[in-house]
């Protein structure tokens, strides 16, 4: 039966052929690749959008509130001029 020792050897030499290998490099460049398409993007996290969500609400019902309030007065200055 094989030993552990040779098992770890066997590891540390393909690890070390994989960190030397061409593939290694590949995956550098599609990691560049990536980051700079996606860096071009105009791209928020999570948080960003859901804050944003968040105000948006609130804006509206800000402006749902100034609505009527502005429907209220229009309608006391109607009955106001008559």
């Amino acid at each position: 039966m094989i030993g552990e020792k040779v098992f770890d050897d066997i590891s540390a030499r393909v690890a070390a052929a994989m960190a030397a290998s061409p593939v290694r490099d590949v995956e550098k460049n599609v990691r560049v690749l990536l980051r700079g398409a996606l860096g071009r993007l105009d791209l928020v996290s999570r948080e960003e959008f859901d804050l944003q969500v968040t105000l948006l609400a609130r804006a509206r019902e800000k402006l749902e509130a100034l609505e009527e309030r502005v429907e209220s007065l229009e309608v006391r200055a109607k009955t106001a001029t008559k």
